[in-house]
């Protein structure tokens, strides 16, 4: 992409806001990711790759996969869906009412799935350790849960803001859970013990619904009636959730097979998965973030107007997220060690954390633009309803980790894992790439 093509793009994008809304959000969401990164420098510093961090991970796993499947799914079906029912002039109350249901229903169900499911999951997954290892899971478990129903609130009350064009404030409130963390741990750690990490997630999460619901009701957004289930854009939507639905739990297997291979090693490898994706995740985080957060909403409503200039937006922002974040990553490879030694290396965590921290950061930045990339077409292909598709690339990736966390492992360890997954969410990219590419011909056509 030469200096020409850049700078139409960047007029284009200029012209709708919807470059306005992504740099807010992009830098809002960068400055959010700083204090967050300033409180994994803390834990670090404080617990390590200790046993009370891994268990953590282990704890979170559940309800951040139910979040990530099944909430999150809902979440990106309920935005084109509502933005085409806007689009018809159909009771808009009525579709509202019936999201707040079905994710308030999912919600609690998951949570008591979660419960129920624990004791199994810890001693079918996670065997071999002792009591007092899986003790600390437990009472970290119980303090998390309970954000399973909170985070299904946020996420719809985000989406509805977004769909209204409201982003400054609904980002800015994501500063509410690092900094309820930060101070928990600062002043509050010797009181609160071993559930220190857990009752901050928790206590962060309240505070932000708290704080993003009473933004819904200043900004009117909340707008309920009676629910209608045979309204024919919420079967058009409700159809779509199964699709979606698989195809979020089959890519939220992908971490939990990880960290199934790597609870199989030695004790902190857990941790320093989690580590070594801190940077690739702040890098691919802010992208992903702050393009979805307003893509999604944008391609739902141009798809309906022009569908043909909506690929041709889609694919010029590609080309453009590709080289950037090829940039970015190559730039962070280069110094790699370094910044693992500045953001991690003090009291616990000691200079062959930072190897090992540092090698597996460099393998997961290697699949950072294609991952980047690969989010902007899922958000595309949710707009235009493509679920079916996404749940079999899905499946393909699900396996394809399975299958290569076992080779790889046994070659390479933990670093095995890692390699693992960069090959997976390439050749996802790549599958999903290619079938966009396909549907543009056949629009044009």
């Amino acid at each position: 992409m030469n200096f020409v093509d850049l700078k139409k793009l960047v007029l284009n994008y200029s012209k709708s806001n919807v470059l306005k809304n992504i740099l807010l959000v992009g830098s809002l969401t960068a400055l959010i990711k700083i204090v967050a990164f300033y409180k994994e420098t803390l834990v670090a510093s404080v617990f390590g790759l200790s046993e009370l961090l891994d268990t953590f991970f282990i704890a979170m796993l559940i309800p951040g996969f139910i979040n990530n499947v099944f909430i999150n799914a809902f979440g990106t079906v309920f935005i084109p869906n509502y933005v085409k029912a806007t689009k018809s002039n159909h009771n808009l109350r009525e579709f509202q009412t019936t999201g707040f249901i079905i994710t308030i229903g999912i919600s609690i169900f998951f949570t008591i799935i979660a419960i129920i499911i624990t004791d199994i999951f810890l001693e079918t997954f996670f065997s071999g350790h002792s009591e007092s290892y899986y003790s600390l899971v437990k009472l970290q478990f119980y303090y998390i849960v309970p954000c399973i129903f909170i985070w299904g609130l946020v996420s719809l009350l985000r989406g509805l803001l977004h769909i209204n064009d409201e982003f400054k404030v609904p980002t800015l409130t994501g500063f509410i859970s690092p900094i309820t963390f930060i101070i928990l741990i600062v002043f509050l750690k010797n009181y609160l013990g071993n559930a220190v990490l857990a009752i901050s997630i928790l206590l962060g999460n309240i505070l932000e619904f708290l704080v993003i619901f009473s933004i819904s009701l200043a900004k009117k957004t909340i707008k309920l009636s009676k629910p209608d289930f045979k309204n024919r854009d919420i079967k058009i939507m409700l159809k779509q959730i199964p699709a979606k639905v698989s195809s979020s739990f089959l890519t939220g297997l992908i971490p939990v097979t990880d960290q199934y291979f790597a609870a199989k090693l030695a004790i902190g490898s857990i941790a320093a998965l989690n580590y070594g994706l801190k940077v690739p995740a702040f890098l691919t985080t802010i992208l992903i973030v702050s393009l979805g957060k307003v893509l999604l909403p944008h391609f739902s409503k141009l798809v309906i107007e022009n569908k043909k200039l909506a690929f041709e937006k889609l694919f010029k922002a590609l080309k453009t997220l590709f080289v950037i974040t090829t940039i970015a990553a190559i730039s962070i490879i280069i110094i790699s060690p370094w910044l693992i030694e500045f953001l991690f290396e003090r009291g616990e965590f000691t200079s062959t954390n930072t190897h090992i921290v540092s090698n597996l950061q460099i393998i997961f930045l290697i699949y950072a633009p294609f991952t980047v990339c690969g989010m902007v077409i899922v958000n595309f292909l949710t707009s235009i309803n493509e679920n079916n598709f996404m749940a079999i690339v899905s499946l393909i990736g699900v396996i394809l980790n399975l299958v290569l966390d076992f080779i790889f492992m046994k070659y390479y360890g933990v670093f095995g894992i890692a390699l693992c997954t960069t090959t997976v969410f390439i050749v996802r990219a790549l599958i999903l790439f290619g079938y966009t590419i396909k549907l543009s011909k056949q629009n044009i056509s």
